[in-house]
């Protein structure tokens, strides 16, 4: 399925949906990002029951691709002009890994001296444990040498801020020179985001199984690779 089989919109920069608009990031919402983060990092919702250092999880989770990658970020935005969703993007493969390590590195000192004076619990030294332990192992596959994507969105507005981010996300990826891209995305209940970028050409490349919040008694959640090469367009 082309792009264009789907009838998306030729308005440059900007795609709009009822009380919803995409567009290109700028610097002043990556705390908005941030935000957006941590309100949905346990499958949708809040994530402090999980991990309560907001800071660091929104560093782990965003902190490269506004910091490294903005140009390559883009925000839905309501009409009164709140941000309510981001689709983030890594292009660099190769200089990835490299810098998100040091993302990851520079929050330790934060960390030790929260763990230091107390302000961190038993759930979120489990959350840490997971993290270093079993995240590597319940990561689904994906391709190498490929770009990669993340996309939040605020309860309320998925319905509305999904569909125009990606159609920019879309028509952005010819001007970026991107081949083969990817996104892993959590796929739980009535949760069925594939469904939507099946929709747009992408496919299953890999999924698992994640346990991170079955001490929460959620079970059956699973993290799913979906891919897509463009350059075959």
């Amino acid at each position: 399925m082309s792009d264009n089989d789907l009838n998306l919109p030729t308005a440059p920069g900007v795609e709009k949906r009822r009380g919803c608009k995409a567009r290109q990031y700028k610097p002043s919402d990556r705390e908005a990002i941030r935000r957006i983060c941590c309100e949905t990092g346990f499958m949708g919702k809040p994530v402090d029951p999980l991990y309560s250092d907001r800071n660091a999880f929104a560093d782990f989770f965003t902190g490269y691709y506004t910091d490294f990658e903005p140009e390559y970020c883009i925000v839905a935005e309501s009409d009164e002009g709140e941000v309510v969703g981001y689709l983030i993007t890594a292009t660099d493969f190769k200089r990835y890994p490299r810098r998100q390590a040091w993302v990851v590195l520079r929050n330790i000192p934060s960390v030790i001296w929260k763990m230091v004076a107390g302000r961190y619990g038993k759930s979120d030294f489990t959350f840490l444990g997971w993290l270093l332990r079993k995240a590597g192992k319940e990561t689904p596959d994906a391709p190498k040498n490929a770009a990669h994507f993340h996309v939040n969105i605020l309860p309320g507005w998925r319905g509305e801020a999904g569909r125009p981010m990606l159609i920019l996300f879309l028509r952005s990826i010819p001007k970026w020179g991107i081949g083969l891209m990817y996104g892993q995305m959590q796929v739980y209940g009535s949760r069925r985001a594939e469904k939507l970028f099946a929709r747009f050409g992408f496919h299953i490349y890999d999924k698992r199984t994640v346990t991170k919040f079955e001490r929460f008694g959620v079970t059956g959640v699973e993290v799913a690779t979906l891919v897509r090469d463009f350059s075959t367009d």
